[in-house]
């Protein structure tokens, strides 16, 4: 069964606080209709810091979509390694034994993806799947997992990477006033974070059922308005309430699965903003601290996009993790509206026993060689 292993996590050292946010905002708008309402709004998303990967002032500056598609480039390269190379030794494999890679990310641009860097430089097989999702925007962590456990699915012995790199700073857009583009202003932070999702073994959530979610007639809700000067976040002020409809399709799935929603010990929310976590957990029966994890994101890093649920995750790792067989839910919500939702039980690895192959009972190395044989055609 797909093991979902610990993930690791990096935050840019540049750092940002409420009260800078404010001062910021304040000095910029200065004089605009919506400041009033949007200030009233940051405040409220009880985000104390957020990390960027410049000072604030240089962001502000705003150089130009093309330079801004540059800095992404040449921070992802610099960023991304390290957190690869933790998260494989979190899983316990090397990047030989990966056999697709899904980046996620979007805020920023290039063709091809990151994953073609990353296997030409970080010793992956040349044959390794490339599967860039770029348009989910902070759904993808969520689809992103249930990709790699349908992967996994298919080759039951194979190993998916997940990398999501999200420089949400760098589609800060200083000319646009609108009430939803401020408060992204004041609720988005950078992060990288990467996780691998085993075919068999390890310690972590086992992948049991996923699903996937749109609500009809909302995708013009969060969406990117692409201009000369880049990606220009839009948000409707109805998006706060879309739990509401949200909260029966994650309970049909715990349902679907013989499951209680209500009554899972863990759970692994996307943090969009402290509404959304604050209307599921009170249309599921759920409380409010059950979140814990995704709050501590929410308030340390803001909406890191894609990468919460991963940082959410790897705080549960890092606390008494849950005992075998504790039970849970994943869920990203995003653009569309789209969520992307899975269940799976916590399972402790068990040590190979001695002489016999690390990759599993009667698996090889010969196997090995011939699988990779195989999937190269």
């Amino acid at each position: 069964m797909p093991i979902l292993c610990k993930p690791s996590v990096r935050v840019p050292e540049h750092v940002i606080t409420m009260e800078e946010t404010l001062e910021f905002a304040e000095r910029v708008h200065a004089g605009k209709p919506q400041l009033p309402l949007a200030l009233r709004l940051i405040q409220n998303t009880g985000v104390r810091k957020r990390h960027i990967v410049q000072p604030i002032e240089e962001t502000l500056r705003h150089p130009g979509f093309e330079e801004r598609n540059r800095i992404y480039e040449v921070e992802s390269k610099k960023r991304v390694p390290e957190v690869v190379e933790e998260a494989l030794a979190n899983a316990g494999v090397v990047a030989h034994d990966i056999d697709a890679i899904i980046y996620v990310s979007c805020t920023g641009f290039l063709m091809p993806s990151l994953t073609a860097w990353l296997i030409n430089t970080m010793g992956f097989r040349s044959n390794t799947r490339q599967i860039p999702i770029a348009q989910l925007g902070c759904a993808a962590g969520g689809a992103a997992i249930s990709r790699a456990h349908d992967f996994c699915t298919a080759y039951p012995e194979g190993n998916v990477l997940i990398v999501s790199c999200e420089l949400c700073s760098l589609c800060y857009q200083p000319g646009d006033d609108g009430v939803g583009s401020l408060l992204s202003d004041g609720l988005f932070g950078d992060a990288v974070a990467a996780a691998v999702v085993r075919g068999s073994g390890g310690t972590g959530v086992a992948l049991e059922r996923n699903a996937s979610y749109l609500i009809p007639n909302t995708e013009e809700w969060i969406s990117y308005a692409v201009r000369s000067t880049g990606f220009h976040f839009q948000l409707d002020r109805r998006v706060p309430g879309t739990m509401e409809p949200l909260a029966p399709v994650l309970r049909d799935l715990a349902t679907d699965h013989g499951w209680d929603i209500g009554a899972l010990d863990f759970y692994i929310i996307h943090a969009g903003g402290p509404r959304i976590l604050d209307d599921l957990s009170k249309y599921l029966g759920v409380d409010r601290t059950a979140f814990r994890h995704s709050w501590a994101t929410l308030t340390e890093h803001g909406n890191i996009a894609s990468a919460v649920v991963l940082d959410a995750l790897r705080r549960l790792f890092e606390e008494a993790p849950p005992s075998p067989g504790a039970t849970g839910v994943i869920a990203g919500f995003g653009p569309g509206i789209t969520a992307e939702m899975a269940v799976g039980r916590w399972v402790v690895d068990t040590p190979t026993p001695r002489g016999e192959s690390a990759f599993g009972p009667g698996r090889d190395f010969a196997y090995e060689a011939g699988r990779q044989a195989t999937w190269t055609a």
